[in-house]
Parts: C-alpha cells; sequence; structure tokens
C-alpha cells in the first residue's frame, strides 16, 4: 500500500509567493496544484510553478560541490566534498579580505524570489564585515517602493476585494508575471470595470483596454506628467482630499504647466487626445487603482516615474478608500530587511563609508553596490579593487548591463564562488561552484513583495548533495570565524524570524499563512508616514538632498531626441520584456517551456522589416554602439514601426560549455549600456528604449 501525504508550500520560483499543495508517494513528488486557500493565487499557478518538478529532477541539476579544472569558463570540473567546497569558499574570501580589506568582497544576488535567501546573503557579508552587497534593486521593483514611501509613507496595495471600478495597468505583463494580480484584473473587467493600458505593445491586457497608450519605450514619465496637467488643469481632481492631505499642490499646479498633451506627445508619440481621454477617465472613475510594473523601473526616471504614479493616486483622491490603494499591516516576524536580522550594525561607519557608490550622490536610503561599479571596480579599480566575489542565485551574464564588460570582470576577478540550481553561463565562470537546494528541498518564510503575506516553505524533497543557502552560510559562518552570528540549525533560525508572531516555525507549519489586515483611511486616524504628516506632492526632503522635489522628465541617453545624429545610424529603439515561460534568464533548460518558446524572437513590424528586406522567421542582427545579438523576426503589427522589441535573458544550455552556452548569441545585455548618465536617485542605467537598427543576418 503506497504511502500518500499532502503537503502545503509557498512557491519561490518567483515574488509572488503562490501557495501550493505538493502531493508526495513513497517520498517522491507526483504532483503539484495551486493552493485554493492562498489569498495570492486561490488556487491558480502560472507555468514555471507547474514544471516544478521538471525542474526538481532534471538531469542536469547541480547535484555536487564542483571545482573549476583549467582556465576560467572552459567548461572542465572536479567534483568535490562539501567540506572541501566550503574550506575553499572561506579560504578565497578570508584571504581577499586579510590581503586587501573587507571591502574587496562583494556579495551579488539575483532577482529577489520571495523567501530569505537575500537576508542571509545581506546578513553573512555583514557578519564577514563587507559593505558591498548586491542586487537587482536599482532596476527592480525598489524605484516603486521608494517614490511610493516618499511620497504617502508607505508602499500601497490594491483592494480588489471592494472592487475598483477603473484599473491602470502600466507596464506590466500581469497575466504572464503576476498571475494573481493579472487574473483580479481579468475578473473586474469582465463585470464592467474600466482599463487603461500602458505599453509599447499590444498583448492581452491592451487589446481588453478602454483606452491603451502605446508610448515609446522610455518617456513613461512625461506621459504620467502630462496626465497630471488634465486632470489638474480640467478640475479633476480630489478637491476636499488634496486640500486637507497633501502638501505642495500649489508647486505641483505650477510646475505641471509645461507637462500639456499636446507637448507630451511629441515626446511620448501618444496622441494628446489619447492622454486626455486616460487621465479623464480615470479621474472620474472611483475607486481607481494604478498597478506599475518591471517595465517602469529600466530607466533613470524610474524612482520619479513611482514618485508620478503615487502623486496621481492622491490628487484623485483613490488612497486609502475601499477599492484603491491601502496601507496594509504586515504579519509579527523579524523582517529580512530589518537590522536586527541583517546585522547592519555590525559593520562600523568608517568601513560603510568604504562601499562602492557612497560618493555616487544617490538616495539616502540607497545601501546596495550597483552592478556597473562592481565592473568597473574589478576592471578598473576604481575606487579600488575588487578581489573576491560571491553570487546567490543570479546569471549576471545575463542580467547585468553591458554584458561584455561583465564577462571581463568576471575573467579578471581572484576568486568567485557562485550558488545555483543549474550550470548557467555566470555559473561556468566561477572557481567553486555550490549546488543549491529547490524550494521544495527547504524549509522556510516565504514573503510576497506584493501582498501582505506570510507563509509557510516546506522541505518535501531531497536531490543530491544539494544544500539550501541558509544551511550553506550557516556552515561559512563557522568556518570564517562568525559562527556566533548564524544559528545552529535551520529550524533554530526559522523560529527567530517568526518570533514576534508567537509561533515556533512547527507551529506555523500547522497555521500554513499569516496575512495582514487593512485598514481603510488609516491615514485619517495617524496621518501618513512622512515628515508633514500629509501626501508629499512637493518633497522638501528631496530639494534637500539635492533632488527634483517634483517629477521632472529628463530624456534618457541615446534616444531619437537625445541623440539625433545617431539616430541617422540607429534609426530604431529597441525594448524587451517578461513572458509567461521564463522568469529572466532561467528556465531555457525546462524541455516543456522551451517547446512553447524554443528560440529567442524580436517583434518587428511589417513595415519596418518590408524596409529592411526582413521576412517572417528570418535570422535577424540587432545591433546597437557595443555591438550586436540575433534573433528570430517575428512580423507583427502589435508594435509601432519604430520600435522593435527584442526577447530577453537568452542563453542556450544545449550549446553546450564550448561556447559558454550562447551567452552572448541573442543576450540584449550585450547591446545596452552601462556608462553615465544614471538615474539620479537610485544610479539605474538604461535598458529599454535605446537606439538600435535591425538587419538581416547573413547565411
Amino acid at each position: 500500500m503506497s504511502a500518500k501525504k499532502m503537503i502545503k508550500t509557498g512557491c519561490v520560483l518567483c515574488h509572488a509567493g503562490c501557495g501550493l499543495l505538493v502531493h508526495v508517494e513513497n517520498g517522491e513528488i507526483v504532483r503539484i496544484e495551486g493552493d485554493p486557500e492562498c489569498p495570492v493565487c486561490r488556487g491558480n499557478i502560472c507555468l514555471k510553478a507547474k514544471t516544478s518538478l521538471e525542474q526538481i529532477y532534471h538531469p542536469d541539476r547541480l547535484k555536487h560541490p564542483l571545482r573549476r579544472s583549467g582556465q576560467r569558463g572552459g567548461g572542465k570540473w572536479e567534483r568535490i566534498s562539501w567540506d572541501e567546497a566550503l574550506d575553499t569558499v572561506a579560504e578565497g574570501l578570508v584571504n581577499a579580505r586579510e590581503t586587501y580589506g573587507p571591502e574587496s568582497v562583494v556579495f551579488m544576488r539575483g532577482s529577489f524570489k520571495g523567501a530569505y535567501e537575500g537576508g542571509y546573503l545581506t546578513r553573512f557579508a555583514n557578519a564577514f564585515g563587507s559593505p558591498n552587497v548586491s542586487s537587482m534593486a536599482s532596476v527592480c521593483w525598489i524605484p516603486r517602493v521608494y517614490g511610493s514611501v516618499m511620497t504617502l509613507g508607505f508602499d500601497p496595495v490594491v483592494d480588489y476585494e471592494y472592487p475598483p471600478t477603473c484599473i491602470m495597468v502600466w507596464g506590466s505583463n500581469m497575466p504572464e508575471t503576476r498571475l494573481g494580480e493579472g487574473i483580479d484584473t481579468l475578473k473586474v473587467v469582465r463585470e464592467g470595470g474600466k482599463l487603461i493600458v500602458v505599453d509599447p505593445r499590444k498583448f492581452e491586457l491592451s487589446r481588453k483596454a478602454d483606452v491603451w497608450l502605446q508610448v515609446r519605450p522610455g518617456s513613461d514619465l512625461a506621459l504620467a506628467l502630462g496626465l497630471i496637467n488634465v486632470i489638474i488643469k480640467d478640475n479633476l481632481y480630489d478637491k476636499s482630499f488634496v486640500e486637507k492631505w497633501t502638501v505642495g499642490f500649489d508647486e505641483l499646479r505650477q510646475h505641471i504647466e509645461q507637462y500639456t498633451p499636446e507637448e507630451m506627445e511629441k515626446i511620448t508619440w501618444v496622441p494628446a487626445n489619447l492622454i486626455r481621454d486616460a487621465a479623464r477617465l480615470y479621474a472620474t472613475s472611483k475607486p481607481a487603482i494604478i498597478q506599475p510594473g518591471n517595465g517602469i523601473d529600466h530607466n533613470g526616471n524610474n524612482f520619479q516615474i513611482a514618485r508620478a504614479l503615487t502623486i496621481l493616486r492622491a490628487i484623485t483622491g483613490n488612497v486609502g478608500i475601499p477599492g484603491g490603494e491601502l496601507s496594509w499591516s504586515q504579519p509579527p516576524i523579524v523582517g529580512m530587511r530589518s537590522p536586527e536580522f541583517d546585522l547592519r550594525d555590525r559593520i562600523p561607519k568608517t568601513l560603510r563609508d568604504k562601499r562602492l557608490d557612497v560618493s555616487s550622490g544617490l538616495l539616502p536610503m540607497s545601501f546596495g553596490a550597483l552592478p556597473q561599479s562592481i565592473v568597473k571596480a574589478v576592471l578598473k579599480g576604481e575606487p579600488y579593487r575588487l578581489h573576491a566575489a560571491y553570487i546567490l542565485g543570479g546569471n549576471m551574464l545575463l542580467t547585468y548591463s553591458n554584458a561584455k564588460e561583465v564577462y571581463k570582470a568576471f575573467q579578471q576577478i581572484d576568486f568567485l564562488a557562485v550558488a545555483d540550481m543549474f550550470m548557467t553561463p555566470t555559473v561556468a565562470m566561477a572557481d567553486i561552484v555550490l549546488p543549491v537546494s529547490s524550494y521544495l528541498e527547504q524549509d522556510g518564510v516565504v514573503v510576497p513583495d506584493c501582498f501582505p503575506l506570510v507563509q509557510v516553505q516546506q522541505k518535501v524533497a531531497q536531490v543530491g548533495e544539494c544544500r539550501s543557502d541558509l544551511e550553506i552560510f550557516t556552515s561559512l559562518a563557522k568556518k570564517i570565524g562568525a559562527g556566533e552570528c548564524f544559528w545552529e540549525s535551520e529550524i533554530e533560525c526559522l523560529d527567530f524570524i517568526m518570533r514576534p508572531s508567537g509561533l515556533t516555525f512547527d507551529e506555523f507549519r500547522k497555521v500554513g499563512r499569516l496575512v495582514g489586515a487593512k485598514e481603510y483611511r488609516k491615514h485619517e486616524k495617524d496621518g501618513f508616514a512622512t515628515p508633514s504628516k500629509k501626501v508629499e506632492l512637493y518633497s522638501q526632503r528631496l530639494k534637500d538632498w539635492g533632488f527634483d522635489p517634483l517629477p521632472t522628465y529628463r530624456e534618457a541617453p541615446e534616444t531619437p531626441m537625445s541623440a539625433p545624429e545617431l539616430a541617422t545610424e540607429y534609426p530604431l529603439i529597441f525594448t524587451s520584456w517578461k513572458v509567461d515561460e521564463f522568469r529572466h534568464a532561467g528556465g531555457r533548460q525546462i524541455e516543456s517551456l522551451r517547446k512553447r518558446h524554443p528560440e529567442p524572437v524580436i517583434w518587428i513590424h511589417p513595415d519596418t522589416a518590408a524596409g529592411f528586406d526582413i521576412r517572417d522567421g528570418d535570422a535577424v542582427y540587432i545591433e546597437t554602439k557595443r555591438g550586436r545579438i540575433q534573433q528570430k523576426a517575428l512580423l507583427t503589427a502589435d508594435i509601432d514601426r519604430r520600435v522593435v522589441g527584442v526577447d530577453y535573458g537568452w542563453w542556450f544550455p544545449e550549446k553546450g560549455s564550448a561556447t559558454m552556452y550562447g551567452w552572448a548569441d541573442a543576450n540584449v545585455n550585450i547591446l545596452t549600456d552601462d556608462a553615465p548618465p544614471w538615474g539620479k536617485e537610485l544610479g539605474t542605467p538604461s535598458l529599454r528604449g535605446i537606439l538600435c537598427k535591425v538587419y538581416r543576418a547573413s547565411v
């Protein structure tokens, strides 16, 4: 008789934090389905989660620690024990610290996955003594958080339960990348709610929109300011809320005069009448919400775009109301970004002041080392040379801008350790490879970034010698003499995280999840968590720090407007986006996903293609000043004639180690730049809206 059981867990293949039911028979996972009781997904799961078994039991999983044998990136490895691997990593990190100082070591991670992995990395870095910790914060989510917090005092969570009567989706492919919210959005539309979509391409949501604003990639802030202009000029703002709960409206009214729909049409390519239509629809529909996505994070205006969208929420009175945008209380746990957890106070100010980018003039709350600064420090020794690096779950050769320079940096760094599930181009550059367990092979605490939820993650399998990031850092901490900074066991750590809730982790297993409470019109009792206790349309803090106190549009480099001479050689601009099948550069070795999306494609308008003698299915070169890549032409009228859509995150596991898995063949970040000017507030480079040219690849 077979032993069957069902275990609840949280998925961290992405940041959403969906709940899963894992069915196990005789110790083997046989089926995974969505948990209908999970408030994030309500029983739905995405394509990526459906392939969890393909991922965990994939024949190419890294199952044992490896040591490089031969030249870096040459694909030759020697299997070693965990003790030897950890000893080598500890030795490489400590040698750099003792010889060049702790600042010579950088700790890097990929995109946030929803659990505490990034928190463990930061805690270890602080225990080790390095001020240099890097993430993708400057180009993902954090710009939206900081812009909202600086304006409102919190990052709002939308209230679908009421529900809203109008939704503005801005730069977000929600049905494919934020499944639960995408489902909620489509439900509102089916039931008669209005939909505004801001996106350079026509896709599922665009086709359902009452108003589709086909914005020029990179000009989003100009469009947002145009919407604010219409709402104020047409007296469509909520006068009561503005008068009672905002500061700086008069300054905003004066500032916005220059951003007329007619002027913004020239910049954004969105017709002035559509700007007016969208502004009026949003302002006259109440309650209404704005759902911004990663599309607004990818240029130097990102922080101010987030500010502008938050100003739109505020002046229309959609903050704190049912069906609007709320401040939710978080469930009581020790937060991964809290000083108590990350141990930031272990590093003295004199050492913290040595971190990369400390002199870059970024926002005071920005503490991470920028990717481009890491590359510069390795290659040029400015402001000092980095000698060692530890990477947690990131494929930086595919996700950092100006990928050729990233490759050079990884070639030149003295010591590189990478922890991951699969061999990737970035893992291939390592000296030591540590095989990491999947989300199904470890216990943990899942904290989604878009919902006030804490969810249990439970171990239901074990593959090879794979270990969790927590287990790895706990062992490394002992080997570098910082064992007191971690715990004797994983369960002790998880109990520590859960302590404010009054639950042990084993008790939390039975509870499954904790959900924060929403409170309508919380500001009427407590005010807003800003210095003025109001929504700060005009930010005196930003002015005092040397930044724009009101959102001000600045044209990005290498656009038709900022570089008209360059546009004669590179007449098109490119953008990119995320797709349903893959998360960033992950999943290219998963057979079922590759069957759905077998190769990288570039979207080209048929009229544009005809001008370059490109036919559907042709191999096409996309080129900028920094290099060129090749993708397959997909002719479609769903994109502007002046824009091409380049597939993101592509490498080819099937090409093998001899070519470093084709890391540069179709990689969009061969085309992007890592040189200034960057965003003033967060140091963000331009990743979209950049001048390029396309032409048929030679046969």
